[in-house]
């Protein structure tokens, strides 16, 4: 039993330091929230955003460019301006209390209904026109009814000939995509 006791707190201790290894060569960013606390001074302490811009502000401190700068870079620059307010230089540490949430890929989702190989919600990069739109959900079924496609736009529909588009007649190909879009492709009729 004291081989695993042993081995376990081995173990613990190796997660620790690398955990601690990590936080103190993390570089901080705009979003971040940090916990500071200076010992000699309770009132000081709060917990701050970084600010778009990369910075904070604390008072005896004033405003700090923090972006790009490690948790010891920010207690030494903070420990350095709040030391003319003390007797002897005071401690501060400063703690990572949430990181910046993470900026998703933008994406415009439109929606495809009807004789398309690919129909549902389809996600498209923004700045999409309509004829890459057309290829990204995998063109046409056999039974497409390709000069009939509408764009439903809102309350708005837009009547698109797919064709026109491949003959160079039409330049609704080069419609920029919007959130919400609904492309319908209907049926062909009999003869058409």
């Amino acid at each position: 039993m004291t081989r695993f006791t042993t081995l376990m707190g081995c173990i613990i201790a190796l997660i620790f330091a690398a955990t601690q290894t990590i936080a103190q060569e993390y570089r901080v960013q705009p979003g971040d929230t940090l916990l500071i606390e200076v010992v000699e001074d309770p009132s000081l302490n709060r917990t701050l955003l970084v600010s778009p811009d990369g910075r904070i502000s604390l008072p005896g401190a004033g405003a700090l460019r923090v972006n790009g700068l490690t948790i010891e870079q920010i207690q030494s620059a903070l420990a350095r301006r709040l030391a003319p307010s003390f007797v002897n230089p005071p401690n501060v540490f400063v703690d990572i209390q949430g990181l910046a949430p993470e900026e998703e890929d933008p994406v415009t989702a439109i929606f495809v209904v009807g004789e398309a190989n690919n129909v549902g919600r389809i996600e498209l990069e923004p700045g999409t026109t309509l004829l890459q739109a057309f290829a990204q959900f995998g063109g046409f079924t056999n039974f497409a009814a390709v000069k009939r496609i509408q764009l439903r736009r809102g309350a708005e529909i837009y009547n698109i000939d797919y064709n026109r588009i491949l003959d160079g007649t039409s330049r609704n190909g080069d419609v920029v995509m919007h959130e919400g879009d609904v492309i319908v492709i209907p049926q062909r009729k009999l003869f058409e």
